[in-house]
Order: C-alpha cells, then structure tokens, then sequence
C-alpha cells in the first residue's frame, strides 16, 4: 500500500447488501478520501475482518442477518476500545440512536446522506472525533436534555402500545406468566406480543431484547 494510502482512514464496511457496499466503497474512495480495506456481510465475520485488516473505522448497519449492529459496536467496544464506528442505517428511531451511542458508537448517519456527508463523517471518527446527521442531531439534543428514563412507545415507535408495555415488563426481568398477569392477558397473547416485539427490535432473544431496552433507560430500578 502506498503511503498517500496510509494517510486516509482504512475502512471495514459492515452490511449484507452487496449493492450498497459497493456504491459506498465508491463514495469513500472519492478523491482518496478513504480506503475500503475490508467488507463484511454479519457480525459473525467482524472480529476476523478487523484482526485481519486493522481498520481505522468501521461503518455499521444496524440491521444484519445473525444479531443486531447494536450488538457487533459493543463487542467492539470491548474488544477494541480504540476503534470508532460510524452507524449507517436505515433506522432513525430514538431508540436505536439511544442504543447506539450506549454501545459505544461515534457517529449515525442515515441512509441517504450524500457522499460528501458520509466521507467527512468517516474522517472525523478516525480522528477522534463525534458526528450525526443534520436529521439526527435535532432530536438528539432533545433526548439528552430530558430525562434517560422514557417511553418504549417513544423510544421504539415501531412497537404498538400494548408491545412497549410489553417490552417494559421484558425489561424489568418479567416471564411471559407474570407479564400476562400484569396486563391481564393469556399467555398465548403475551408470546404473540413478545415474538412481535423481537420481529420489530431486529433481536433473536430475550436477553439480546432485554439489553436493547436497557441501553436506553428501561427498566432500571428507580
């Protein structure tokens, strides 16, 4: 590689739509204001990519087919503390940048940003620094301002009603039986509720649903 290379930020692309990699790789790489060194289509093929290619900046979507990009950002966090991700995602919901900024990321773009919007965001990771979207700095402020402790309905508006009283429940450690006792409700109807819950949070799991929740103040003992 050569050394006008080395001088911009080396970038592993984490999503599992070839066509978007490619159409960001070329948008990074123009007028050499990065390099893509490395792509990935799960977060089972990170820890490999990064051992293998030691990137300056990872560019995450939230979305991916084994575990959430939520998930992938914190073991990176643990794993390699000084590694800044960027999120790149289609989802713009308070509880998914809430989520995201408690696993560790340094910035949160949506999908859509121009390329010169993306590119300086890339850079200003590698150098340390913070970024978020014009649509998403606004009510970032507004979330931080207030209290950390918030509505699931608010925080996650994909859920109904019922789902973020659901997901509440889940967060406080609740089982299906207790949480069909607090809302007066069959357990049929509460696993129904529950399944909905993992479909709409992108999760596999309860503890994986759980860990969502709390990142961004539920269920926390007052």
């Amino acid at each position: 590689m050569s050394e006008q290379d080395r001088s911009v930020p080396r970038v592993l692309i984490v999503d599992d739509h070839p066509l978007f990699r490619a159409g960001l790789k070329v948008a990074l790489e123009i007028a050499g204001g990065a390099v893509v060194v490395a792509e990935a289509e799960t977060v089972g093929e990170v820890p490999d990519a990064v051992a293998q290619h030691r990137p300056d900046v990872v560019v995450m979507d939230l979305s991916l087919p084994d575990a959430s990009g939520i998930e992938a950002t914190r073991q990176l966090a643990e794993l390699h503390p000084g590694l800044p991700v960027l999120m790149l995602t289609m989802s713009d919901d308070d509880g998914s940048l809430l989520a995201a900024l408690q696993a560790g990321a340094r910035g949160y773009l949506v999908k859509g940003a121009g390329a010169d919007e993306v590119q300086h965001a890339v850079r200003t990771v590698a150098a340390g620094g913070a970024v978020f979207g014009s649509d998403i700095a606004g009510h970032l402020t507004e979330l931080l301002s207030g209290s950390r402790r918030r509505d699931a309905e608010m925080l996650f508006p994909a859920l109904t009603s019922r789902e973020s009283e659901v997901l509440e429940l889940i967060a406080r450690g609740l089982d299906n039986r207790h949480i069909a006792r607090e809302l007066v409700l069959s357990e049929k109807t509460v696993r129904n509720h529950v399944t909905h819950v993992f479909e709409k949070l992108q999760v596999t799991s309860r503890a994986e649903a759980v860990a969502r929740a709390r990142d961004v103040g539920l269920g926390d003992e007052d």
